[in-house]
């Protein structure tokens, strides 16, 4: 069955245009954006993501149309019309509709279902290579639509056979383009909580490395990172995914750390027991 979208208290199929051109996300760029997937057909750690899509549109100061209550029925309605037994949401809030391309009036709610994301499945097993990139993201906390650099540097990131950006200013590292990063100090694993998106996974993963880690949430330095003994990154898509070379410095011994493989193994078993 054909995937549909959720827009404005209407269910259409995913292909029927919705937005019309003086939309401020178009204009301005002004929107932000969030996404998850099911495991064994339940959305996970859905709570978390609804909080932190509450905390976005508050910091955008974009009113919520739906209740979280309202949008579990959404999903519901979509996961159900897909006929799949796991889909991804994507939910994108804009400033909608403005006469003077400056004011918000009512803003636009969408809410995708996707099939699937396929993010370098390999890269779990292998790892990845990130360049490294002078920038910090505006409003980190929240998750814009804006990413202009990762677009404008897609050439660039496949000439050099790499999968990401890692961001770093004035010494200090803060995150991939799309997902959080850690670094492993011998058993100490660190990872920053200054311009990052708190990241839902990021979330699980210091949550059952506390069992076996001592974990250290504060700055980090790009001198730690590139010298670290492993460093992994994490998202929706990614899971936990080693990052084994930083532009033309390998990551320890250049490959997947057996304290990363571990983090690995538990989410994946976390995953794949969850709803259940």
């Amino acid at each position: 069955m054909p995937f549909h979208q959720y827009f404005n208290g209407e269910i259409v199929p995913l292909d029927q245009p919705v937005f019309q051109t003086n939309d401020l996300g178009l204009l301005r760029g002004y929107g932000l954006f969030d996404f998850f997937r099911t495991y064994n057909g339940v959305p996970f750690r859905w709570n978390d993501y609804w909080q932190r899509f509450e905390n976005s549109a508050r910091l955008l100061k974009l009113p919520l149309p739906v209740t979280q209550g309202e949008t579990e029925k959404i999903l519901a309605d979509l996961h159900s019309m897909s006929g799949e037994a796991e889909v991804a949401f994507r939910f994108v809030l804009t400033g909608g509709y403005a006469p003077d391309s400056v004011h918000v009036v009512q803003p636009n709610l969408l809410i995708r279902t996707e099939a699937l994301p396929q993010d370098n499945p390999a890269g779990r097993l292998k790892g990845i290579k990130v360049l490294p990139y002078e920038y910090v993201r505006d409003l980190p906390e929240v998750k814009t639509t804006n990413y202009v650099h990762m677009v404008l540097m897609a050439d660039e990131l496949k000439r050099q056979n790499a999968a990401d950006l890692l961001f770093h200013k004035d010494g200090e590292v803060s995150e991939l383009t799309r997902s959080n990063l850690f670094a492993f100090l011998g058993d100490k694993l660190i990872t920053s909580d200054r311009n990052i998106l708190n990241g839902i996974t990021r979330r699980v993963v210091i949550e059952l490395a506390k069992a076996d880690f001592e974990v250290e949430i504060r700055p980090i330095t790009y001198k730690e990172v590139i010298t670290a003994d492993e460093v992994f990154t994490t998202s929706t898509t990614k899971w936990v995914m080693p990052v084994v070379q930083i532009g033309d410095l390998p990551v320890g011994n250049g490959q997947a750390g057996i304290r990363t493989l571990h983090l690995q193994r538990q989410f994946e078993e976390l995953v794949a027991r969850w709803g259940k």
